[in-house]
């Protein structure tokens, strides 16, 4: 059985076109998202979810249904607010995104396989969804779950600092912990994190970065079902409040309940940021196209 690639895109918005996910960063006007999909193909992936917002569905079957019919099998979910489990209700007022775990929920009921879930903003490279592919098809425990872990100093930007979670990784490559660290920058010809008291923390830029691509099993649900409800008894009234996946798996690991390998794909990442990223990824999908590793025009 073929995996299926799971794109989280409900925080785009409903301005289609308008947001950094969409930027044409392509010659063509191709956006980072389909570039992912492209490599996802590739690498043998089945089929591919968008999670999205029923507000701006018609844009985007009509961006993605005429170049992706007959090449890969889609599916669309919607992320909204009112996705509640039985017995609570929207909060008043309430208008933020429940976060990426209850988007990952949300797909419960289209996916039946093992599933890479990733970024719509995100460039991962090919190498990436190469050993997610792998990964998927060919574990068989179903607690099994994987992440691919990104050299922190290649996931920086040059134009201010950036939130990552490093990893804490065993011996055998078993993820341990995630560890939020919300302000990491270039300083000096040096990698720093600013701490919540305002301390500098010197990094190696060695580290192994989390950029949100995550392998899992469908025995997920479950878990993250149990999860959201648990965080809707004590959150829900919290207007911006989110439950999100590092989170959620790092409890599975702290409880027992999964193992997640860290995958070493050696890709490229790199994402818009901040608005001055633009170019440098302008300039760096120009430079995998010189190089071959993309066709100037993706469909």
């Amino acid at each position: 059985m073929k995996p299926t690639l799971l794109i989280l895109a409900a925080g785009m918005g409903s301005r289609f076109g308008g947001l950094k996910q969409v930027e044409p960063v392509g010659p063509n006007g191709e956006a980072i998202i389909d570039y992912s999909i492209y490599d996802a193909i590739k690498a043998g992936f089945g089929k591919v979810v968008f999670v999205i917002r029923e507000s701006f569905a018609d844009a985007f079957k009509e961006k993605f249904d005429p170049i992706l019919k007959g090449k890969i099998d889609v599916e669309y979910v919607f992320q909204e607010l009112e996705n509640l489990p039985e017995g609570f209700s929207l909060p008043q007022g309430r208008e933020k995104p429940w976060g990426t775990a209850h988007a990952i929920l949300v797909t419960k009921n289209v996916i039946n396989e093992p599933f890479c879930a990733l970024n719509a903003d995100d460039f991962y490279g090919y190498n990436a969804y190469k050993v997610m592919a792998e990964f998927l098809t060919q574990s068989a425990v179903p607690t099994e779950y994987s992440m691919v872990g990104y050299k922190l100093s290649h996931t920086l930007s040059d134009y201010g600092s950036v939130s990552r979670g490093i990893c804490d990784v065993d011996e055998n490559d078993l993820l341990r912990k995630i560890v939020e660290t919300t302000k990491i920058l270039k300083k000096d010809g040096k990698i720093i994190s600013i701490e919540p008291d305002g301390s500098e923390k010197k990094l190696t830029g060695n580290e192994s970065a989390s950029m949100n691509i995550w392998g899992f099993k469908p025995s997920v649900f479950p878990i993250l079902e149990e999860k959201f409800t648990e965080f809707l008894k004590n959150h829900i009234n919290e207007p911006k409040s989110e439950i999100y996946i590092p989170s959620v798996v790092f409890d599975m690991i702290q409880e027992e309940k999964a193992t997640v390998k860290v995958l070493k794909a050696d890709s490229p990442w790199f994402g818009v940021t901040y608005k001055e990223d633009k170019p440098r990824v302008v300039a760096k999908i120009d430079k995998l196209i010189e190089q071959r590793e993309y066709p100037k025009k993706l469909y």
